[in-house]
This record gives structure tokens, sequence and C-alpha cells, in this order.
């Protein structure tokens, strides 16, 4: 990760949920930064703790029922110190958020228009005709026909790839200078999808915002990231350029997340194949290495994958970190000689 002030700065950020099972870790020390006009993408299975991030980088869980730790910082200003009026001063104004699922985000009550309007009027002190007229701009920057018209029907009103739309207008509504999509293109057919990533990606070049896109499609963050953290077990475990990690992935997770991607380049010759075994409770994580009970390579560690938690550490000293036990240069030469060719064949 690049040094110096950033736009957007996550340190040590822990969120720790306690249970009467025990502590359930979604989040145990996560660490990045994030400059305006760039996007992040933060890929994972379900489980790792991608969401839980999001929804803790907008202050969205508070001391009560949760343990917090760590710094985040935006523009300057500290979330996880600040209070819940400061934090929800910034909510929908300084950052805003694509929610995963638009017709449970977005009230069936009230209409598109009257929900964007009031998310408008919360931070601007307008008239309704005049934040009703922002709105019905909104909605045909985003590609919806027809917005003076749809602008008072209901969310149901719409299809799926128009309700992501209107979610999207809802969000940009402020001008927001952080924008947070969770799992954006979810249960979309693959052409409303490609549509939905062509116009985040437009209007954050129009409004030079910085992006974090939430998602286990690696298909999603080729299209839109930058630089991609990979989650596993509530830790970041690989950090890079998009570039780097579809080019020179270092850790075997991300290897079995690349094999486990369908290809559209070329005639699939076989089946896509799983990672082996199921994420691990983030309430009794194993000792050592979190992804060693499912690693083909934790025994070329000699014995540290079951026993040590690894550092996350640079690769070559570069700007590309790894945590894995394993060797830089093993874990290069097993990617050019054994994975890369498999991925390939």
């Amino acid at each position: 990760m690049p040094d110096g002030q950033a736009f957007l700065e996550v340190k040590d950020l822990k969120i720790h949920f306690p249970t009467d099972d025990g502590v359930v870790r979604s989040v145990d020390g996560l660490t990045f930064k994030l400059e305006r006009g760039k996007t992040l993408g933060i890929v994972g299975e379900s489980g790792s703790g991608k969401s839980v991030t999001s929804l803790g980088i907008r202050g969205i869980y508070n001391h009560r029922n949760s343990k917090i730790s760590g710094e985040i910082w935006l523009d300057g200003k500290e979330i996880v110190s600040a209070s819940q009026d400061d934090v929800r001063k910034l909510r929908g104004n300084q950052m805003a958020m694509i929610f995963q699922d638009p017709l449970s985000a977005m009230h069936p009550y009230y209409t598109v228009g009257h929900q964007i309007v009031e998310a408008y009027r919360v931070h601007h002190n307008v008239s309704k005709k005049v934040a009703r007229k922002h709105a019905v701009d909104m909605l045909g920057r985003v590609g919806i026909p027809q917005p003076d018209r749809r602008v008072d029907d209901y969310p149901h009103q719409f299809s799926g790839g128009m309700r992501q739309r209107a979610m999207i207008a809802m969000a940009l509504v402020n001008d927001p200078q952080l924008l947070i999509a969770d799992e954006p293109t979810t249960a979309l057919d693959v052409t409303v999808q490609a549509q939905i990533m062509d116009l985040m990606h437009d209007l954050q070049a129009e409004f030079n915002s910085a992006l974090i896109v939430i998602t286990h499609d690696l298909g999603v963050v080729a299209e839109l990231a930058d630089d991609v953290l990979v989650m596993y077990g509530g830790r970041c475990i690989e950090y890079a350029s998009a570039a780097t990690i579809f080019e020179r992935p270092e850790h075997p997770y991300t290897w079995g997340l690349l094999g486990s991607m369908p290809r559209m380049d070329r005639p699939v010759q076989e089946r896509l194949v799983p990672i082996a075994g199921s994420p691990p409770s983030l309430i009794n994580l194993p000792k050592g290495c979190a992804f060693s009970p499912r690693c083909v390579y934790e025994e070329r560690t000699g014995g540290l994958g079951t026993t040590v938690a690894p550092e996350l550490t640079r690769a070559g000293g570069t700007n590309h970190l790894v945590r894995c036990h394993l060797p830089t240069e093993e874990r290069q030469r097993l990617w050019v000689e054994e994975v890369k060719p498999k991925l390939e064949a």
C-alpha cells in the first residue's frame, strides 16, 4: 500500500461481536488506504468479513453491541472515535452505499422520488420542489427513461436493473466522496450487470469519488478495481494491484478463487475446481494460518501453518502484500510451474 496520507485510511480495524458462544471476530486487524478517483475491490467468500468492514467504515456499528478498535480516517476525520451524530452527518453526504438488494434497501411504501428527495434534503436546506428537480435529474443521469414520470413510481414498479440504477441515484444525490458498493450486480442478468458496471465507472470518473466494491465475483473486480484486497477469516491475506492479482497472485487462497472462476475467453474443457473445505468459524479460528485446513501446500510450511499465524508481509519489496508462511520465491515458483498452467489448461 502506498505511503502517505490517503483520502480513506483504515488502520488495524477490529470489529468483534460478543456472543454466548464466544467472540465473533468478523474483522480482525484490517489496514488499507484508498485515494479519490480510485477503486478498491474487496473479495472473499461469504463470512470473510467484507460487508462488516463496509458497515464499520460507515459507522453503522456502535459500541453497545460490538467492540470496535483501530482507526478509520475519512478526509482527515476519524470515524471510530466520533459521535454517532457526527458520523450520521457524514453518512449519505461524504460517504454513501449501494446495497446488494435495492428492493429491500428502499422503503416499499414511498415512491422512489420521495426517498431521493428525503436523502437530499437531510443535507441541504432546500424546498421540496428544488429537491424533486434534483431527484429527476439524478434519475436521468443514471439512465432511467422518462425520469420526470418514473420519479413518482414505487420500487416494486421498477425492474431489478432499474431499481439498482435508482439506488445508485440515491447514493450519488449528495455527490459523496466515498461510495461503497456491496455486491452491486448480484441477482442481475449479465447484460444488466455490464450496464451497471459501466454506469458506476462513468459516474465515478464524473464525481472523482473513491469507490469500494465488495464482491465475490472476480469478474466485477477485473472490470472495476485498481487494487484488490482479498479477505479470509476476517483478515487481509493478499493485497495488490488488480493486474498483479490476476497475473501474479501469491496466496494459495487467491489461486483457489481464480481456479473457481469461469472463463469466457475459451471453450470450457473441464469442470471448475472448488476450494476444498469450508470457511472457518469466526468464533474458533484455526491455530496458525486460518487457511491451513484447506491449503494443499500446508505441509510445505514445516509445521508453521498449524501453529503460528503468518504476518502480512511485502512480496519482493513491492506494494504486493501476502499473509503466508511459504517463502516468496516458493510461492512465485509454484504459481509459474504448477498453478498457472492448470488455470490456463
